[in-house]
């Protein structure tokens, strides 16, 4: 046979070949997956078939392993059979609606809402580490830490000091971080030495591993932060355990810094903190601390006697539905004076961009706070490709100032309920990332949430739609190209 016709023969069975893989990508690739994600998927391998296809082997799955998610099942079946008995929360007349969300949280998410709460809000970065690092000096029987990325560095070496002094003292300090996302920031295993140095008890969260046998597709995060002192005080925001600038070069060179908001907890909703922490350690470890930690075994939250009705909310690819997209939907179709809406990575699917639009559609103040700057290119470029709808809808949009970067993740529904936590307002966090977030009743609350919308209002600068319509071509074709790829999950 010439050498032609080897070419044209293997040039067929390549056509053969791709033909294969694009019915078979049709067959099996929109299966219990969103149409936009769907769709985005079928372009990238009808288009590249070779590439998308090893692509959608390495990251296609969007769930964590059949064995992580049974022990999420696990715990969620043991947390809803404890806390059975405990009575309905009485919200105040006018956020009577909430009980509905709250009963779609429980549902979804297992944790009960429960009274009695109060709440501060820390808007100082550094105040939020030096009231952790105190409530830590106070232990005297366990912490738990949690946080997407820690570092021990010149900014946090006063809350590591607190954990140290903590095992001095014999109190059990244990601690979770996400293994990606703390190896992306300088001196990982300078932080990992230093755990060891000072005798905490450590896990890297889904770490990727694969030469140990420990691997899940390697975009799936854990991406809570929270900590929990003696299952009597928590804290819950967005703040990592890093310096203000992330410690790195390219953030240094540029001045930016992380603007965050944290809020410290007490009350019976500190028990739930607990309970999201047990089951990542659980998850990572196999153990229950309940059975090494008497305080941490499972029982009955105990009543409070702050003013707030709270609710701890998990969700992630460790969970059968999407909890806090089900959270935030629900919430604004219920709004009926004003919604505040603050996420410094604003990339929504359908249903939340429908919910966002309609809300101002029928009269509904609706403001988003976002950066003026973006640490993650792609990120920004999809989210400023919503800019344009939310403007027509009557949404005001507000650009927080450089050098900052607006790290907050929270919202405001008009004087009945906030939400603050680790969860941002787009796909990743959706589908992607484990995330918490609590919600919260009480107009005390609410009042200070809106303390600190009033803050950004007043340093921001409002985006009006004649400006957003003046930027560039290039600028224009890169937004776009970001939104397809926004929905590869």
């Amino acid at each position: 046979m010439q050498l032609s016709d080897l070419l044209l023969h293997g040039g067929l069975a390549l056509d053969l070949v791709g033909l294969a893989v694009r019915i078979a990508a049709l067959l099996w690739v929109p299966v219990n997956r969103r149409p936009s994600s769907a769709t985005a998927w079928l372009l990238a391998i009808f288009l590249i078939p070779y590439v998308g296809v090893i692509a959608f082997l390495l990251i296609g799955n969007p769930k964590l392993p059949k064995s992580r998610r049974a022990k999420q099942r696990e715990l969620n079946s043991r947390i809803a059979e404890i806390t059975r008995g405990l009575p309905e929360v009485a919200l105040a007349p006018e956020a009577g609606w909430v009980q509905q969300v709250a009963q779609l949280n429980r549902n979804l998410g297992a944790l009960p809402l429960t009274d009695g709460n109060s709440a501060t809000l820390i808007e100082d970065y550094g105040e939020s580490l030096h009231e952790m690092a105190a409530e830590i000096d106070t232990a005297t029987e366990f912490v738990l830490c949690e946080f997407y990325i820690l570092a021990v560095d010149p900014t946090t070496t006063p809350f590591f000091d607190a954990l140290a002094r903590a095992v001095q003292r014999g109190v059990k300090v244990f601690v979770l971080f996400d293994h990606i996302g703390s190896r992306g920031v300088p001196h990982y295993r300078r932080t990992t030495a230093h755990l060891d140095r000072i005798g905490v008890e450590w896990r890297p969260m889904l770490p990727v591993m694969p030469l140990k046998g420990r691997y899940q597709r390697p975009d799936l995060r854990n991406h809570r932060k929270l900590l929990v002192v003696d299952g009597r005080v928590g804290f819950i925001g967005s703040q990592n355990l890093i310096d203000r600038s992330y410690n790195k070069p390219g953030n240094l060179k540029r001045g930016l810094l992380w603007q965050e908001l944290m809020t410290r907890v007490e009350g019976p909703v500190v028990q739930a903190l607990s309970a999201v922490f047990i089951t990542d350690w659980y998850s990572e470890t196999d153990e229950l601390l309940g059975g090494r930690v008497p305080a941490l075994a499972a029982r009955i939250p105990e009543p409070g006697t702050g003013e707030l009705a709270c609710q701890i909310v998990p969700s992630g690819p460790g969970f059968d539905n999407d909890n806090n997209l089900k959270l935030f939907a629900s919430l604004l179709y219920g709004a009926r004076r004003r919604v505040s809406l603050t996420s410094p990575y604003f990339v929504p699917d359908e249903s939340l961009i429908a919910a966002v639009t309609t809300a101002a559609e029928r009269g509904v103040e609706v403001e988003l706070f976002v950066s003026e700057l973006g640490d993650e290119p792609m990120v920004y470029h999809a989210q400023r490709s919503y800019y344009e709808v939310m403007l027509r809808a009557g949404v005001r949009i507000y650009l927080y100032p450089a050098p900052y970067i607006l790290h907050a993740k929270h919202f405001t529904i008009d004087d009945d309920v906030a939400v603050i936590g680790s969860s941002n307002m787009d796909m990743r966090s959706f589908g992607l990332n484990l995330e918490v977030v609590m919600m919260v009743s009480g107009r005390s609350f609410t009042d200070a949430m809106r303390e600190v919308e009033d803050h950004y209002r007043e340093v921001s600068r409002e985006l009006t739609l004649e400006e957003h319509l003046r930027q560039s071509l290039p600028t224009r074709l890169l937004d776009n190209l970001a939104r397809l790829t926004s929905a590869l999950q």
